[in-house]
């Protein structure tokens, strides 16, 4: 493969200059039609300005939950999260959907989605909530929503009003499935930000739907939240050798994984019928290439890895260790901190032909946790997963996580 064309380079140039695309999630939803077990996958990847992110349970007003907050959090806010009725939630932030009048009124997504947790077991209790909270209504965002009865939507929502995108529906959705970034499709024409990054995990879905492809929460981990394609340039930094070229700097500009990454959200569904409580929160602290992503059990959500929560971490009692540890690699892949440095990745520290990337070792870590997790899933669909179970297999994840980052940064 050829090093950039002037063309290429002058497109990513101009990207650069007029994309303001700073805190910017990349989300997709994939109803049971597409998925290898038939029951519905939400995910995210989340970007924000606050990179210190950790998890928490909480006691709603109708069903408890839990929720990816910041560190340290505001009172009452959640950017993602799953209760106990198995209605899972997230979001991204639109840039154009707000009302002219209204434009100041923002940010209140967390708040929203906290509430919602609390009391909605379904799309349609959603739908009601979005009705009769008080407006006008301090968002500008797409939700993602699931339900445990197969419910599957986007809904965009500005300060007085919301449009649903369901993924059940053939003419929306034909193969099933939604990708949503930082615009809205009932905004703005040709506003807002996220296109390039909606067509490379658009380019991705598509492609691996054609090869038969039928979508996990392992696929959606390895093939999403660590994807390093662009859709602009048509490469992929994980398999060019364009790496060897550029001495392995790039710019860090539109890829789905990002500096501002601080999380990844995986939420797996039920089918129709099945317990709602087994719903599964597939949660990765901290930029996606270095994120391990460890399943919470909505059976039991307040059993969580100790390493995510609050309290674990040994510099700052608000922060998870995990999310330190993954900082502290960060800092290695974008060491350069004056100036316009912040906008380059040094991509070999994450993948290099030696294999010894900090991605690449991690790699290893990860599928254990799928191999783990594949026979406590099998006894939570039976049935026969109690508490106790979920401790013992939580306490062991726990220390995989923390084997893995130490093996790295010690």
């Amino acid at each position: 493969m050829q090093l950039f064309s002037k063309t290429k380079v002058l497109i990513l140039v101009l990207i650069s200059i007029l994309s303001i695309d700073v805190y910017a999630c990349t989300s997709a939803i994939f109803t049971g039609k597409c998925t290898k077990d038939g029951r519905p996958l939400m995910w995210k990847n989340r970007d924000t300005g606050e990179l210190n992110n950790r998890m928490q349970y909480f006691k709603g007003k109708r069903y408890c939950f839990t929720g990816l907050v910041n560190s340290p959090s505001k009172e009452g806010e959640v950017w993602a999260g799953s209760n106990e009725a198995g209605f899972c939630i997230m979001n991204t932030a639109s840039y154009n959907l707000a009302i002219a009048a209204e434009k100041d009124y923002q940010d209140a997504e967390g708040v929203v989605m906290y509430k919602a947790l609390g009391v909605c077991r379904t799309l349609k209790d959603f739908e009601n909530f979005l009705d009769t909270i008080k407006k006008p209504l301090a968002v500008e965002a797409n939700f993602g929503v699931i339900d445990a009865e197969g419910g599957a939507a986007y809904y965009e929502v500005n300060t007085r009003t919301w449009k649903k995108y369901d993924a059940n529906d053939t003419s929306i959705a034909p193969d099933g499935y939604l990708i949503w970034t930082n615009y809205s499709r009932s905004g703005r024409k040709d506003e807002g930000l996220g296109y390039i990054r909606w067509q490379s995990a658009t380019d991705i879905v598509e492609q691996a739907y054609r090869e038969g492809v039928k979508f996990s929460a392992e696929w959606v981990a390895e093939n999403l939240s660590r994807s390093f394609y662009h859709s602009v340039l048509k490469t992929d930094l994980r398999t060019s050798n364009l790496t060897d070229k550029t001495d392995g700097w790039f710019m860090d500009q539109d890829f789905i994984s990002r500096k501002s990454t601080s999380a990844v959200s995986i939420f797996q569904g039920v089918k129709k019928g099945e317990d709602v409580r087994n719903t599964i929160f597939w949660s990765g602290i901290g930029y996606g290439p270095l994120a391990i992503i460890v399943p919470i059990f909505m059976i039991d959500p307040e059993i969580m890895p100790y390493s995510l929560l609050k309290g674990s971490s040994t510099t700052n009692k608000n922060n998870s260790i995990v999310c330190d540890y993954v900082l502290e690699l960060k800092k290695h892949i974008f060491p350069i901190t004056r100036g316009s440095g912040n906008k380059y990745l040094y991509f070999v520290k994450l993948y290099n032909s030696e294999g010894n990337g900090f991605a690449q070792q991690l790699a290893p870590f990860q599928k254990q946790v799928f191999e783990k997790a594949t026979p406590v899933i099998e006894l939570l669909r039976q049935g026969k997963l109690d508490s106790k179970d979920i401790r013992s297999f939580t306490e062991d994840i726990n220390n995989l996580l923390i084997s893995a980052y130490k093996s790295l940064t010690q």
